[in-house]
């Protein structure tokens, strides 16, 4: 099991530049204005709501866009990723930013230990981030290590149901092509490209994911002592998931001199179909 760390950590290797490089991360946006978020914590803003004085821990935080956002919420922030060169993109933007955040490089299952056995107030994890763990009880232990007494954890997640469909054609016949459910053995995928425009092809092209079914999150937190405060299921994903099937929408109007938020929804009957969902839940004091 452990081959599918290093070549999952190969793959976000080489995506850290090209996405720190792509208008998709907004990163020049993110510094010329000192108020802004990135696109998904501005989506989660209203339920995080203040985090002034509270420790706060982003979980798989990739190049630090989000983990920067959190930051301007007024957390004290800090970042884990698996990735060095995550890691050092992450760094390189708080540095350019000004902001205070302590970045840590670990996988999931090792952060208590990486973090010196340090607690939170709240625990993050951003949409794209559990496919990449093969065991979520084991996810739902680190979550329960990392909250100290009355701490939350905050998760927005693509809908373990999205995670299901495919569309292998020009038909837009959507069907359930993949596990809903977790099993021990991995969805395999060889793809040279990545989620934002480039053209840059990758070398280290071979990733390992696994999908985790919507009440097999949630047991394995009740389980670990976790209490659910909330559960939310929406009808947008940050991502064109099901192409010819979607057109962007605004999710958030424009505020303040920035652009409206956007996301994905199905052009026809949206409510079909939950595309992400956020979960909260609290430590139980």
């Amino acid at each position: 099991m452990t081959d599918y760390l290093h070549l999952n950590r190969a793959n976000w290797d080489e995506r850290a530049a090209v996405h720190a490089a792509s208008p998709g991360y907004s990163i020049e946006a993110l510094l010329a204005d000192p108020g802004r978020l990135s696109d998904v914590v501005a989506f989660d803003a209203a339920r995080l709501g203040d985090l002034h004085g509270l420790d706060v821990v982003h979980l798989q935080c990739h190049i630090g866009t989000d983990t920067l956002s959190l930051h301007r919420l007024g957390g004290r922030v800090t970042g884990v990723d698996f990735s060095p060169a995550s890691i050092r993109e992450g760094r390189t933007l708080a540095e350019a930013a000004g902001a205070p955040i302590d970045y840590v490089e670990s996988d999931v299952y090792t952060a208590p230990e990486a973090l010196g056995d340090r607690q939170f107030d709240v625990v993050y994890t951003g949409v794209g981030a559990l496919c990449w763990l093969p065991d979520i009880r084991r996810w739902a232990q680190v979550v329960a290590a990392l909250l100290r007494p009355g701490g939350r954890l905050h998760l927005r997640e693509g809908h373990p149901m999205l995670w299901a469909l495919d569309v292998p054609d020009e038909t837009r016949a959507v069907r359930v092509a993949f596990p809903y459910f977790e099993r021990a053995e991995p969805l395999v995928w060889d793809e040279d490209a990545t989620y934002v425009e480039t053209e840059h092809r990758f070398a280290n092209t071979v990733t390992h994911e696994w999908n985790h079914g919507l009440g097999e999150i949630v047991t394995a937190l009740l389980d670990e002592g976790l209490e659910l405060t909330g559960l939310l299921e929406h009808d947008t994903v940050p991502w064109d998931a099901l192409p010819g099937m979607m057109e962007l929408v605004d999710v958030l109007p424009a505020a303040g001199g920035r652009p409206a938020v956007q996301e994905y929804r199905l052009v026809e009957d949206p409510e079909r179909l939950a595309a992400t969902y956020t979960l909260q839940a609290v430590t139980r004091r």
